[in-house]
């Protein structure tokens, strides 16, 4: 119970839990209040965090997330009647879509990393992943030297970019590297024998082989060759928006929702993937934490 305790205190002490008078402070909510939305970022085919069901409506886990701190942003105006606008961003378009104010959350499958943080802010951790590449069971590709010559495809915009490139470089490996601007292209590329490998976050790899016609055909395999913590992102600079929705994360870190959510998402029928041990670091102790290498 002490231990607990502890939590919760130092979990409020480190969000500056806000005061009356702050939401009027903060220049994003100012926003939602007078336009009575709240933009969110979209993406289409990042399975299972944020993608297009069979009706073509944004589902996944870190739109169920973002639909709970909805709510809190909805009791803090006190707008019982908020809309929310689901906007579809990509891998290129969704930072600019936040520095510009084109959406107040971004919820897909965005890494946190210390280049992003120049430009905006990340929320609490919500889910840690690790690059990897998938392959052709056929292919009898193991590891990142196993693609020396070969072609690789990535997902503009994503961290796999440099990771592989300088990779490529450091061990004069001679992959050649196409491009794709969202991930269902990219796994594409390998169901299609235009790409011997798509580098990617493991989770998002393991999402697109299920959704494939031919899931047994395909292998998520190597070493992490980094490791990827996601979070929601907002504008920089508005502290005061950023507080009610880590707020709004820690609520849920707390009373089990988030274990719920992620139990929907990744130990489904359609997916057995038991929350890491990494992920349970983060929501115990919620960080922002960019990042490795």
């Amino acid at each position: 119970m002490i231990r607990g305790f502890i939590r919760v205190a130092l979990c409020t002490l480190a969000l500056g839990l806000a005061l009356p008078g702050q939401a009027q402070e903060s220049a994003t909510l100012g926003r939602i209040k007078k336009t009575n939305t709240v933009n969110i970022g979209v993406r289409d085919s990042s399975v299972p965090f944020s993608f297009l069901d069979e009706n073509k409506q944004p589902v996944g886990y870190s739109i169920d997330l973002c639909v709970r701190i909805v709510e809190s942003i909805r009791a803090e105006l006190k707008l019982p009647k908020l809309q929310v606008n689901f906007v579809p961003v990509s891998s290129s378009t969704r930072i600019p879509a936040v520095k510009e104010g084109k959406i107040d959350l971004e919820c897909g499958s965005t890494t946190n990393t210390r280049s992003r943080q120049q430009d905006v802010a990340f929320a609490y951790t919500t889910f840690v992943a690790g690059i990897k590449m998938v392959a052709r069971k056929s292919a009898n590709i193991k590891g990142i030297e196993d693609l020396a010559g070969k072609t690789v495809v990535l997902t503009k915009g994503t961290t796999a970019e440099g990771i592989i490139n300088t990779i490529n470089t450091e061990r004069r490996l001679g992959i050649k590297v196409i491009q794709s601007p969202d991930h269902a292209q990219s796994f594409q590329a390998v169901e299609q024998d235009r790409a011997a490998a798509f580098v990617m976050d493991d989770v998002l790899l393991y999402g697109l082989i299920a959704k494939s016609k031919k899931p047994g055909d395909f292998e998520v395999v190597g070493k992490y060759l980094s490791i990827e913590p996601y979070g929601i992102m907002m504008q920089k600079g508005d502290p005061g928006f950023e507080r009610l929705v880590n707020n709004a994360l820690v609520n849920m870190f707390n009373n089990g929702q988030a274990k719920q959510i992620y139990e929907r998402w990744f130990n489904s029928r359609h997916m057995k993937m038991p929350m890491s041990h990494n992920l349970r670091e983060a929501l115990h102790t919620p960080n922002t934490h960019p990042a490795w290498p």
